[in-house]
């Protein structure tokens, strides 16, 4: 990998400019990238340049958002996850302008707008007659994507932030201003819309997006937006409407399918299968070439150098509240919860002792095994996680070095559509028991292998519909470790932020330890709070500390972060 550097002004400005160049990638579509600066006039000369010159959006740009930041907010601020050592002011609800999770979400996203500007500009400026109009608009609809992506995250976590579509004009202007949120949501919404119409509906090469992971993004979007554009608390009816037709187009047209067995979601290679509809792509090279164009994220999700090459995810695991959202759990009082569940996704997304998983290769005791969860008798132990954990070299079948792991970081997936649907369906309403939105609900309830919800129960005959706060948790199941279910409660706060407090606020992210009934091979677990841990187990999310703070580099560089908000034309 060639890397060219340049002087960082700033954030916005200057850090955006940098340009990664990629060689001797395995994924189709990385196997050509540029051999030079992606502004020499010279390289946009053929349709594949041009597509090449796409390749980073995909990966290097998302590096520091992926690493660490990722499930830093996604899972640690909203509950899902939590760190009992380190990385506790995430989890404490306290992130502050100096958090260095705060720090590399807020660049990386940048970055990728940066990135994403220039790319633009140099396909307009330099792609060469012979280069199809075609490629070309589907060249820069890949940019706009990616910068629409970008901007949703950093509307979602930091408000009101400045929207930038070309950073060469902006190269001395320290005067740049913050564009309100919500003409952020109609600019991002009016950029994913022409996207659509750019894109083809089938991907030009693996793993590069199409129409369909565009429309998804506009369900997502628009489903936002209802909130969004709410008058007291009721959401925006027409934003509803348009979140679920365009969720039910691509669940009609996109010929995507949800994959039997969600366990599979996260074997590797799972890599751009029959669910996805946007992935980061990273690929495992040796050497300084591999640092960036890897995922890094499972170095610190492996709970042990036993499993693979390091491990420094020991302290993170579930939360004591979000393995109670797994049915079959049950309460037995208030510091201890007893059972097991048949719901498959957690032992896809996390490991309790004693649950084996024999694609993984254990070292134990100089020995390799097939990984069993251990068990650790003591006050505190919990449950590690498995997402995105996908073992050592002799599990993948290659050499694998640190923070260099091969696969990809989902962003999208079918399942969501499903989700979206169900609840653009259900909408202002307390409850529904619309036949589709149930049958969507459904596919991705029976697919974790539990019974599916029916208008009314099967035995008593009472009304068992279809509410919020069920399809909140399922999305949280579902999604748990994908860095999703902050976003899911930003979404609620922009209509209610009350409920998103009272969430927030009942969780329990304190100590705990698992007890299996046998081991291995345990048929229950019973979960205790550690007695003594009594402080630092609530969080107090409010008005003031719910969005991030502009991180303390960015405001002292360019101080016009810190006036208010103007509308974005």
């Amino acid at each position: 990998m060639k890397k060219i550097n340049i002087n960082r002004q700033y954030f916005l400005i200057g850090s955006l400019l940098s340009v990664i160049l990629f060689a001797g990638c395995k994924k189709s579509f990385l196997e050509k990238p540029p051999t030079d600066s992606v502004v020499d006039a010279s390289f946009y000369q053929t349709d594949e340049q041009v597509l090449a010159a796409t390749n980073l959006l995909y990966s290097k740009v998302w590096f520091d958002y992926n690493d660490k930041a990722s499930y830093n907010l996604g899972d640690f601020r909203a509950g899902t996850a939590f760190s009992a050592y380190n990385d506790r002011g995430n989890v404490l609800f306290n992130t502050t302008d100096i958090t260095p999770e705060n720090d590399a979400a807020w660049r990386a996203f940048f970055i990728v707008v940066g990135q994403s500007n220039l790319a633009i500009a140099n396909i307009n400026k330099y792609a060469s007659p012979a280069v199809s109009p075609t490629v070309k608009k589907i060249a820069i609809a890949e940019a706009r994507f990616m910068r629409a992506v970008a901007y949703r995250y950093l509307t979602m976590n930091w408000g009101d932030v400045p929207v930038i579509e070309n950073n060469l004009t902006l190269l001395n202007d320290t005067t740049i201003n913050k564009n309100t949120s919500a003409s952020i949501w109609r600019f991002i919404t009016r950029e994913m819309r022409a996207v659509a119409e750019d894109l083809p509906e089938t991907p030009t090469q693996t793993g590069r997006i199409s129409k369909w992971s565009a429309e998804g993004m506009l369900a997502r979007f628009y489903l936002t937006r209802a909130g969004v554009e709410s008058v007291g608390g009721v959401r925006n009816q027409s934003f509803l409407d348009s979140a679920k037709y365009y969720a039910q187009r691509v669940i009609n047209n996109s010929h995507l399918n949800l994959l039997s067995n969600y366990a599979d979601l996260f074997k590797y290679p799972y890599d751009n299968n029959a669910e996805s509809l946007f992935e980061l792509q990273w690929v495992a090279l040796s050497g300084d070439a591999g640092y960036g164009v890897g995922n890094s994220a499972p170095s610190y999700l492996n709970y042990s150098s036993d499993i693979s090459v390091e491990g420094w995810g020991g302290d993170k695991g579930a939360t004591w509240w979000m393995l109670s959202q797994y049915d079959g759990f049950m309460d037995s009082g208030d510091t201890v919860i007893k059972g097991r569940t048949l719901d498959q996704r957690l032992k896809a997304t996390y490991m309790l002792p004693g649950a084996s998983y024999p694609e993984i290769t254990q070292l134990l005791n100089g020995v390799n095994q097939k990984l069993i969860f251990p068990y650790v008798k003591g006050d505190v132990n919990f449950s590690s996680i498995k997402k995105y954990v996908v073992g050592k070299s002799e599990d993948l079948g290659f050499i694998v070095q640190a923070q260099r792991y091969p696969n990809n970081t989902y962003m999208m997936r079918l399942a969501e559509m499903y989700l979206i649907y169900a609840e653009a369906v259900l909408g202002n309403n307390a409850s529904t028991v619309d036949a589709t939105a149930l049958e969507y609900f459904n596919k991705v309830h029976t697919r974790a292998g539990l019974a599916p919800i029916t208008a009314t129960d099967p035995v008593s005959g009472a009304a068992t519909p279809l509410t919020l706060d069920i399809i909140l948790s399922e999305r949280f199941k579902e999604f748990a470790m994908e860095s999703m279910a902050w976003y899911d409660l930003v979404s609620l706060h922009y209509y209610n932020p009350g409920k998103a407090y009272s969430i927030l606020n009942s969780q329990d992210r304190g100590l705990y330890n698992i007890t299996p009934d046998v081991f291995p091979n345990p048929t229950n677990w019973t979960i205790r709070k550690t007695s003594w841990a009594t402080t630092e187990r609530k969080i107090d999310a409010n008005s003031g500390n719910f969005l991030l703070p502009i991180p303390a580099t960015e405001k002292s560089q360019a101080p016009n972060l810190s006036k208010p908000a103007v509308d974005y034309p």
